[in-house]
């Protein structure tokens, strides 16, 4: 295996230690309103502070952009690791078991290496550049669903920035009219996995971030999909704004879509 994939994958079961033994246990005097609807607890934290540790020690030169602690480095490094120590922090602090452990590796601005992990589960997807998407030692790769018609889709609400809301509700509505069904599970990262891997058909999200989709954007291009913005083009690391699937089904969710899409939404993938 590649060495800063092996190092990546330490790394996020160090964080994912850390999360499991502190499930149910969290002092909420130590949780942290960020800004509406986006909390940081200690063992966000604690699991980012592992992940930097591994990683520095391993390969001091590389640049680091992590959720909770920012950006490390001269911002000239080759090599960026983007990190969400604990993806789906709402949903741990609830009890509610679905999060991960996100990890996605940079190179020249080009995602190189992703590691998804979900500590309860103990599931670990992984991606190389050129080499597939794996979960544990077997290949996956995304579903072969080309319409609407029976596919089955994630999504993410846009509860932190209440200006796309109106816009995501028309879409929810248009899109959940042909398929099997939509799950709003609460943890981007995951939902990325789960296209990859084939459990989920179909993906889209407004308002994340750059460490929500590190990883996944990488693993789900390997897994065969395609990973674009809501209009198609090529920002949706930069925007947050995601769309994906295989590429008929892409094709087709983005036909529902673009009917939605505002003049606001629109200039910011311009």
């Amino acid at each position: 295996m590649d060495p800063m994939l092996t190092i990546a994958i330490r790394a996020a079961r160090a964080a994912g230690e850390v999360i499991t033994r502190s499930l149910g246990r969290v002092d909420p005097r130590k949780i942290t309103v960020k800004s509406r609807n986006d909390f940081v607890s200690e063992v966000d934290r604690q699991a980012e502070s592992e992940i930097i540790y591994v990683l520095q020690k391993a390969f001091p030169g590389h640049g680091i952009l992590a959720e909770e602690t920012g950006r490390q480095g001269t911002r000239r490094e080759e090599y960026v690791w983007v990190i969400d120590p604990l993806d789906g922090t709402t949903n741990f602090l609830h009890g509610f078991p679905q999060f991960a452990v996100s990890i996605g590796l940079m190179y020249r601005g080009v995602p190189e290496a992703a590691v998804i992990y979900d500590p309860l589960r103990q599931e670990l997807f992984t991606a190389k550049r050129g080499s597939g998407a794996m979960l544990e030692n077997r290949r996956i790769r995304v579903t072969a669903q080309t319409t609407l018609h029976g596919a089955l889709l994630g999504t993410g609400f846009p509860f932190k920035d209440q200006r796309y809301i109106d816009a995501y509700l028309a879409m929810l509505k248009d899109l959940i009219r042909d398929t099997a069904g939509i799950r709003r599970a609460g943890s981007a990262a995951l939902d990325l996995a789960y296209v990859a891997a084939g459990r989920l058909d179909g993906f889209w999200e407004m308002g994340l971030q750059p460490w929500d989709m590190a990883a996944g954007v990488l693993m789900i291009r390997e897994a065969g999909g395609i990973v674009t913005d809501l209009v198609g083009g090529d920002r949706a690391m930069e925007t947050g704004h995601v769309l994906t699937a295989n590429p008929k089904l892409h094709q087709a969710m983005r036909d529902i879509i673009a009917p939605h899409l505002t003049e606001a939404l629109r200039g910011e993938m311009a």
